[in-house]
């Protein structure tokens, strides 16, 4: 099987065909979980995977699930893909190229009639983005046992749809909930291939990351609640302004992580919203979502302890009440050994320069990486440009990630006795 390669021309095609689903005017796309577009991009996956002969299902928390056949009934899956949910105004390359990578990947073998010990599992992940219903890596956590009906049961996005609604729609079963979790004796190994989202690869001249470890993140929402009023008559000693604290937060959040040793600590406030939001009313409340993320736990929490320390100042000195309420805590996630040396020894094989690094997105692998040994292949991601439609890789270096994702699928098929 050595000069064994994917059909990069293919892939490339899926790729524009997948991303013509969602399409808005500015040349970006609107396809976020569970709505009319995504749903439509399910359907477009489902055939081409029943093209091949796959035996296609959709498990309670509406992940798609493409499984062919082992030889040895015994061994457990060897699982890879991604996700094909966007954020808004994305790009085609975020999450779906991964997907098509394993279909590109399961078409190859079936061409080639080439067959494998362990079982194979294309697998794409429903929710992985922040999605209005504040669940982002909803499948993959659900199949790791990360959630629970508390976590979901009642959840809507802002238009006041029910989770349980949308999920039903695609698929999904909120009834039976628990059975989409998987045991860790049913999988053997889960791959991802992803865009890098940064320039570190490009910057190297190197087609393939390997992934070591993905990042932690930690997000929580705060609620900075002073008093409304008269915006001309109110005189500045007398204010109470929810905005001026929330903005000192901000910058107090900015600093903080600026002034940490480790550059790959780095803060976001990304979502605002401003009450009552009038040119001639001092803001009253404002609530604004807060996202810290580092290679260690320990990076992240010295930040947190930085900003609180600050925090307290700040709502001592402008008389605001601040609430806060955690939405996210996960831990970086180490990728396994084994898939990583595998990974590599393949690349080289190949005769591509390739690069180990860690991810500071957060993906799929992390959550699995708690059910089965997990690894990561990294795309270069021209520009350094992600999460826009400006987004895009080349196809020599997705063809070579493909080739090295193909060939340590059938080397960890051979090494791995479960």
């Amino acid at each position: 099987m050595k000069g064994l390669r994917i059909d990069a021309a293919r892939l490339e095609k899926d790729i524009r065909e997948l991303g013509r689903i969602g399409l808005n005017g500015q040349g970006g796309l609107n396809r976020t979980t569970f709505t009319p577009a995504e749903l439509a991009a399910r359907e477009w996956l489902k055939a081409r995977l029943a093209e091949l002969g796959l035996d296609v299902r959709v498990d309670e928390a509406a992940n798609i699930w493409a499984v062919r056949p082992g030889g040895n009934g015994k061994l457990p899956l060897i699982a890879f893909g991604s996700h094909v949910d966007t954020v808004p105004n994305g790009g085609k390359y975020d999450g779906a190229l991964g997907v098509l990578s394993a279909l590109e990947v399961m078409r190859v073998l079936e061409e080639q009639g080439i067959a494998t010990r362990h079982p194979l599992a294309l697998v794409s992940f429903s929710a992985e983005e922040p999605n209005p219903f504040g669940l982002s890596t909803f499948g993959s956590r659900s199949a790791a046992g990360k959630l629970t009906r508390r976590d979901w049961e009642d959840v809507r996005d802002d238009s006041g749809t029910l989770l349980t609604d949308a999920l039903r729609l695609a698929g999904g079963d909120p009834d039976r909930f628990g059975q989409a979790r998987r045991k860790p004796e049913e999988l053997a190994a889960f791959l991802e291939v992803h865009i890098e989202q940064g320039r570190r690869l490009l910057d190297r001249g190197v087609p393939v990351g390997i992934v070591t470890a993905i990042t932690g993140i930690y997000r929580e929402e705060v609620t900075v609640t002073g008093v409304p009023n008269h915006a001309g008559t109110t005189l500045m000693r007398d204010r109470t302004d929810a905005l001026t604290a929330a903005a000192e937060a901000i910058l107090a959040l900015e600093r903080a992580c600026r002034e940490h040793p480790a550059d790959e600590t780095v803060g976001t406030v990304g979502k605002l919203v401003n009450e009552p939001n009038a040119a001639n009313i001092i803001p009253g409340k404002v609530r604004f979502h807060l996202e810290i993320r580092g290679k260690t736990r320990d990076d992240i929490q010295e930040t947190i302890d930085a900003w609180e320390r600050q925090l307290a100042r700040i709502d001592l000195e402008r008389g605001v009440h601040i609430e806060r309420r955690l939405l996210l805590d996960q831990h970086p996630a180490a990728m396994d050994p084994l898939v990583i040396e595998t990974c590599v020894m393949q690349a080289e094989k190949l005769g591509y320069a390739c690069c180990r690094l860690g991810s500071m997105a957060g993906h799929d692998a992390a959550h699995m990486a708690s059910l089965t040994r997990s690894g990561m292949l990294f795309v270069p991601s021209l520009g350094g440009k992600s999460h826009c439609p400006e987004e895009e890789s080349r196809t020599q270096d997705i063809e070579k990630a493909g080739n090295v994702l193909l060939h340590a699928i059938l080397a960890l098929d051979e090494q791995l006795s479960r």
